[in-house]
């Protein structure tokens, strides 16, 4: 009899071991000879060697699935464990599985093509209007190129600028006033990644979310850097950001041109950098438009409905003028 250690270290226990641990008592059902017991992430397991050593070959090959899937049921638990292959239906344009074995898809044409342009380029800019799921599927690359190991990893940032508000005005401590101006992008991470792993990687350091400003000084390897409504930095901030791009990286630079909220007298250093920027090798640019969003239909005809609006407005603007 020996005993044998192994550690859950690529997938939320609570998702590998089942509600009620109805995963691992059918794991323990279906190796009746050996003792296991699972306590966190530690999986402890006594009996002879070669029954073990079949036991945690069939637990590796049940981790990699619960990885790629971020799903787990007792049908392809029985497959694996039987050395049978888990039925998957193929999806096309699929980026990763999100919560609960959800596919995160590309879901319109340029959606597609920011997913071949961050294959093709080091530098991407995505622009277009609210809804269209550009920066959602910037972060599923990142949060693919990470699960794949491409890269160590994942920093996401925002200029900290918000529509007539000021962060001095705001209560608590610096972090406190942050939190709820990045909580889009903690609210996509949580439709990817399980709640404590994501809480792992925060706390480690390998999924960094932070204002521009302390991008200053940072050369970023093995990484992929998404920036985030970009129309708002300055001239200076973007230059300095783009600089920081260091070995094995990539980065994503979104933003919509229509909800600039710097002060009239400053430029939007997005619209700058994709101007100075035009024809330089290696970077990709995605244009979407207001056909690609994928918000509630009504975020389309709001869209369209405040197009109209400035329209008038700047045409009105210009017969009094």
């Amino acid at each position: 009899m020996i005993e044998r250690i192994y550690i859950l270290e690529n997938v939320d226990p609570v998702i590998f071991y089942g509600v009620n641990n109805t995963h691992m008592q059918l794991i323990k059902t279906l190796f009746p000879k050996l003792r296991v017991v699972a306590r966190g992430n530690v999986m402890k397991v006594i009996g002879e060697e070669e029954e073990s050593e079949i036991f945690l070959k069939k637990i590796r090959e049940l981790e990699k699935y619960c990885e790629e899937y971020n799903s787990l049921t007792e049908e392809v638990i029985l497959d694996i464990i039987k050395g049978n292959t888990p039925v998957v239906a193929k999806q096309e344009n699929l980026i990763i599985h999100g919560m609960n074995g959800k596919p995160i898809l590309a879901r319109s044409e340029n959606q597609q093509r920011l997913v071949e342009a961050f294959e093709e380029n080091d530098l991407v800019f995505a622009t277009g209007p609210a809804g269209t799921g550009k920066t959602f599927v910037a972060i599923a690359l990142a949060v693919r190129a990470l699960k794949n190991k491409q890269i160590r990893k994942i920093i996401l940032s925002r200029p900290a600028v918000e529509a007539g508000e000021k962060l001095g005005f705001l209560p608590g401590e610096m972090k406190d006033k942050l939190d709820p101006y990045l909580q889009p992008l903690y609210d996509a991470l949580q439709d990817m990644i399980p709640a404590a792993k994501l809480k792992e990687y925060m706390e480690n350091n390998v999924i960094q979310i932070a204002p521009l400003a302390f991008m200053r000084g940072r050369t970023l390897n093995d990484a992929v850097i998404i920036l985030d409504e970009a129309q708002n930095t300055t001239t200076h901030q973007i230059k300095m950001f783009l600089t920081r791009l260091g070995m094995n990286a990539k980065m994503v630079v979104t933003g919509d041109m229509t909800q600039i909220d710097l002060p009239p007298s400053a430029t939007s250093g997005l619209i700058q950098a994709m101007h100075v920027l035009k024809g330089v090798p290696g970077i990709g640019r995605i244009e979407f438009t207001k056909k690609d969003i994928v918000r509630h239909k009504l975020v389309q005809r709001i869209v369209e409905a405040y197009e109209k609006f400035d329209k008038k407005k700047a045409q009105k603007a210009m017969d009094n003028g």
